[in-house]
């Protein structure tokens, strides 16, 4: 590949389809829905190349310089705590990390004086959040199914993606609190945004412009994205 080619992680699931969508807008070369079992796409010819990763993976290889550029859920990214950039935040993959407890327990949110058990997949948000509040919250990681936990006694509460909250009410559950409001967001390897700066800035400004097809192109600044709180 050249000095100035770009390799873009994928994320897997759920919000690769709105991603591509954004990345063709964009006028990327996005790699075909059928590429079948490759990870990576495109030739060494290609100035920019696609990896398929899990989502969660996504900000780690972007910190490491594996991959240049990535988009994961603003959810992932905080709970990786990965020193990435953040050029942009992605208009889809919307969704709220929340607090929930059975909906016949009116007593469930008087527990946050006590020790509550917490079931999550997101360990590292959950216990920020009792943390701050002064609650030694005992967190028992699941990876799937969190819902179940106060349905068999393994949990109190739950700490879990919601999107409609479906999912909740079909079990006996009710929000208690949102923690997080998560949504797609795009990363970028600190290193590789100064070594390859003119290509990963055009790609970053070509992204800007499709998702808000009426600004004026004018460049990526540093400073600019709504969550980009520092330089790269």
């Amino acid at each position: 590949m050249g000095e100035q080619s770009l390799l873009f992680a994928l994320p897997k699931g759920r919000l690769a389809d709105d991603a591509l969508d954004i990345l063709a807008r964009a006028g990327l070369p996005v790699p075909m829905q059928n590429a079948g079992r490759k990870l990576i796409l495109g030739g060494d010819e290609c100035p920019v190349r696609f990896m398929m990763a899990r989502p969660t993976d996504v900000p780690t290889y972007v910190e490491y310089g594996a991959a240049d550029l990535g988009i994961c859920g603003l959810n992932t990214l905080r709970e990786s705590n990965r020193d990435v950039y953040e050029p942009l935040l992605l208009p889809f993959g919307h969704c709220r990390l929340s607090l929930a407890g059975a909906a016949d327990r009116p007593d469930t949110p008087l527990r946050y004086a006590s020790q509550p058990r917490v079931a999550t997949s997101y360990p590292k948000l959950t216990q920020e959040f009792f943390r701050e509040r002064g609650v030694n919250a005992e967190v028992i990681t699941l990876k799937g199914s969190v819902e179940l936990a106060p349905l068999v006694g393994l949990a109190d509460l739950i700490v879990d993606m919601v999107e409609t909250g479906d999912t909740l009410r079909a079990n006996g559950l009710v929000e208690m609190r949102t923690i997080l409001h998560s949504q797609a967001i795009l990363v970028a390897n600190r290193a590789a945004y100064r070594l390859k700066s003119a290509a990963m800035r055009a790609v970053v400004d070509a992204i800007r412009t499709a998702i808000e097809p009426k600004a004026e192109k004018v460049g990526v600044s540093l400073g600019d994205g709504r969550r980009s709180e520092s330089s790269p």
